[in-house]
């Protein structure tokens, strides 16, 4: 294995073992259950940036995990509320049946809402200053709420309702705030942890969030449904707008390398201490799910 590989394993290792035990209803089992499995069987790569740009900026494993727990627990609420019916529409997630599907909709709403919940919790353990508190949890605020995250998700269900055709610029400003809005953020995390500074760090993710959405879009063209884990081809079932669709095939690879490399410029001041870093850049664009 590599040294990412081995980073990605660890982390998401210690991750997923204090879910088992932080995740949890005293008021209903059937939400604990649904949280808990909500969290499982991802690959953990937030969670690996948190603590990874933590290592890298001296910010010891205790404080960057609560941070990779919170991004985590995030990731998670995202992705069950997007499954839904009145969102996508899947079943399938992770290769196993979608929150909703193997409860029903209203635990999946909620499970969702306490995972959201949990994961400022675990933000605001992470400990130090009033200052970097307060920074970190307005980042991750902005990040997820209604500028960022949940902000591009809406701007890309109204284009989907509208039939209209975005432009790329329109589908690249949607997609650094649906996806890489968060992936920046967990970048961003060890830096403001350590009162550093962000900007190498920031540029990184952002090029490495939309290197992710481009090799998302090709990956709904060319994998497997088994193997990735989720149906694929959906989009262009859809119409839907994508970096493929709008550069074609070939571009869109060509397109997603180059953000890698940019990426990995960008972390030229850390020199060989952010290998594994760049390692999971060009993993994120090599990928089979």
């Amino acid at each position: 294995m590599s040294d990412f590989q081995d980073a990605l394993a660890r982390s998401n290792f210690l991750v997923q073992h204090e879910m088992e035990t932080l995740l949890y209803s005293p008021l209903s089992e059937q939400l604990t259950a649904a949280m808990r499995y909500s969290v499982a069987g991802g690959k953990g790569l937030r969670g690996f940036l948190v603590m990874e740009s933590s290592r890298l900026h001296g910010v010891s494993e205790g404080r960057s995990l609560r941070a990779a727990l919170g991004v985590e627990c995030l990731h998670a609420y995202s992705l069950v509320h997007d499954d839904l019916p009145c969102m996508d529409d899947d079943d399938l997630r992770r290769g196993q049946p979608t929150v909703h599907v193997k409860w029903d909709q209203a635990t999946a709403v909620l499970a969702g809402d306490a995972l959201q919940a949990d994961a400022f919790k675990f933000v605001s353990e992470t400990g130090g200053s009033v200052q970097v508190l307060r920074r970190l949890i307005a980042t991750f605020s902005f990040a997820a709420g209604a500028r960022g995250m949940v902000g591009g998700q809406a701007a890309d269900i109204a284009a989907e309702m509208s039939g209209g055709r975005l432009t790329l610029d329109e589908i690249t400003s949607l997609q650094n705030a649906k996806t890489g809005a968060l992936l920046t953020w967990s970048c961003i995390a060890g830096p403001i942890l350590a009162e550093a500074d962000e900007k190498s760090m920031k540029t990184y993710g952002d090029a490495l969030g939309l290197a992710f959405q481009i090799a998302d879009d090709i990956l709904d063209v060319e994998g497997d449904a088994a193997e990735v884990g989720k149906a694929t081809q959906k989009d262009e079932a859809a119409g839907k707008a994508t970096f493929v669709s709008l550069l074609g095939l070939d571009e869109a690879k060509r397109r997603a390398q180059a953000l890698v490399d940019e990426a990995c410029e960008a972390l030229s001041p850390y020199g060989n201490d952010a290998q594994t870093l760049r390692e999971a850049a060009q993993f994120v664009v090599s990928r089979s799910k």
